[in-house]
């Protein structure tokens, strides 16, 4: 194996990855293509413009002088509208399309690039929370407009970038839209055809609030729209990768809305439900706007949240360094370095990551940081010094074991000591590995046995205290988001077989830490009680 993929991931095949994707989510598309190329050796041996700050925009920080923070309580109090998802998605090429902003500042606008092979379409904006469980509210729908085949896509030579050079469809004017995570549903007329752009409405301030964070670069290296992504192209080898992906293009997974419907969607309903301060940004806005995190309660990871800037990282450490907590709900976040560089269309558009051929990235030779992964040579910085916990591999599919009952995430759960979630942990998983930089004091929550392609490992689940007061918690599994939503007995299949024990658990569990972190540096009132040693028996590389 290349150096890239030491430590587990099973990075090297691309046609694993996309089967990856299939375990991960389900996708129709993604499903029995190859392989998985999966744990490799035991982790812990690797090597060691547009969108300034608007001022007073709304939905910035409360605060004397300052404008009024967004009213979750109020906007989920409002009818919802339990018709928004897609129930007609039609032909591949019906209709489908993209923003050429991936968030606006309310009041904003942005150009809807739209292609269909139907003569007139609607588009309906729904933004996502609760609303009594109908999970989205409609905010404004267009009247008719009229429909066009756009051309086919352009595949860059030197990178297997695919964009969708098409022309600005309608522009669409934010007016009156409350700030949050919105899908826009394309309804094509005169023949069946339906398709979600995703947009968030961001926040101009984090301040005093719990920033819920959208990982849309994670969604665009997993968007295959046109036949190639960050694992593969057409051939389903992975040296026909694109090394640059653009945001310029639909996405293909979930009927377009990427992967926000199974990794954010049941967390962003739980947050609005409890009616927590909250704030709303990409990834993209984290590491543009430097003082977006600043005086925030919390800040959330969501389920998969793999490609993040130096720049994102940056603010994150800064933010927990300052006192604000952190939550990562989910498995194998921030692992890839990228850089983001501007499209045709804009700033911040295009995500860049070479991975294993940084040598050839002509940032790379400007004396751009290496876009690998993050525990790699050149630059290495394993991501747990951060998070705690470090990506230890895939795929999995195993019992999530509680292992300190009485940690206060678990109160009102009833858990006992070795009690099982069945198929809680998976498809990928995170652990405490003291070989590499590892914050202390950290506790392990759970502490699950897993054999990743024959290698026996375990998945923790952990939260550590910084001097600042902040506390960080990391799920360890990708399914933590996921199982929100899960229900009945798990013999469906539906959400990987997760039930309504898995269900119950880890809402709790969710509503438990998003309660305290949302009152402030949670360290100060419950201090991380180290027990590395107690659950690994002294090894000092577990």
């Amino acid at each position: 194996m290349e150096q890239e993929y030491i430590a587990g991931p099973g990075n090297g095949d691309g046609a694993g990855r996309r089967r990856f994707l299939a375990l991960a989510t389900g996708a129709a598309t993604a499903a029995g293509l190859g392989a998985v190329a999966g744990c490799a050796g035991g982790a812990g041996h690797g090597a060691a413009g547009t969108g300034k700050d608007k001022g007073a925009a709304p939905g910035g920080a409360a605060g004397k002088g300052g404008p009024v923070a967004f009213d979750v309580k109020a906007e989920n109090a409002k009818a919802g509208h339990a018709d928004w998802r897609v129930t007609k998605a039609g032909p591949a090429r019906a209709v489908e399309g993209f923003a050429d902003k991936v968030s606006v500042l309310p009041g904003e606008s942005f150009g809807l690039h739209v292609s269909t092979t139907a003569p007139r379409f609607t588009v309906s904006a729904y933004r996502m929370g609760w609303y009594g469980g109908a999970r989205a509210r409609l905010v404004w729908r267009s009247e008719a407009l009229p429909g066009v085949r756009q051309p086919e896509p352009t595949v860059d030579s030197a990178t297997r970038m695919v964009a969708a050079r098409w022309p600005r469809t309608t522009t669409v004017d934010t007016k009156d839209w409350p700030e949050g995570c919105y899908l826009l549903r394309l309804d094509a007329q005169g023949g069946e055809g339906q398709r979600f752009v995703p947009v968030t409405v961001r926040s101009a301030a984090g301040a005093g609030r719990t920033v819920v964070v959208n990982a849309v670069a994670t969604w665009q290296a997993y968007n295959r729209w046109g036949g190639y992504g960050s694992y593969d192209g057409p051939s389903g080898g992975y040296a026909s990768r694109s090394l640059a992906v653009t945001f310029d293009r639909p996405y293909e997974y979930d009927d377009g809305a990427g992967l926000f419907l199974v990794y954010e969607a049941p967390l962003l309903a739980l947050a609005e439900r409890l009616g927590l301060p909250l704030a709303y940004a990409t990834t993209t806005d984290v590491a543009r706007e430097k003082r977006l995190l600043e005086g925030a309660a919390a800040v959330l990871s969501l389920g998969h949240d793999e490609y993040w800037s130096p720049e994102q990282r940056a603010r994150f450490t800064a933010a927990r360094d300052a006192g604000t907590n952190i939550a990562i709900l989910g498995a194998n976040c921030c692992f890839r370095r990228i850089r983001l560089e501007p499209s045709d269309l804009g700033p911040d558009r295009t995500v860049v990551c070479y991975k294993s051929a940084y040598d050839q990235d002509p940032g790379f030779k400007r004396g751009r940081p290496a876009t690998v992964d993050f525990r790699s040579a050149p630059g290495a910085d394993p991501e747990s010094s951060l998070l705690g916990v470090i990506y230890d591999g895939y795929p999995v599919d195993a019992p999530y074991v509680v292992t300190h009952p009485d940690h206060w995430l678990f109160e009102g759960t009833g858990v006992k000591a070795g009690e099982h979630f069945a198929h809680l942990v998976g498809v990928e998983y995170d652990k405490v590995n003291t070989g590499f930089p590892t914050p202390r004091p950290i506790e392990i929550l759970a502490h699950s046995p897993v054999v990743c392609e024959g290698r026996p490992s375990h998945q923790d689940t952990a939260y550590y205290t910084t001097p600042s007061g902040a506390g960080v918690f990391a799920t360890g599994t990708m399914r933590w988001v996921e199982a929100l939503d899960a229900t009945g007995d798990g013999r469906s299949g539906a959400n990987h077989g997760l039930d309504a024990k898995a269900g119950a658990l880890t809402t709790r569990v969710t509503e438990n830490l998003l309660r305290a972190f949302a009152a402030g540096p949670v360290g100060r009132t419950h201090p991380a009680q180290d027990n590395v040693t107690e659950v690994y028996g002294g090894q000092a590389t577990p």
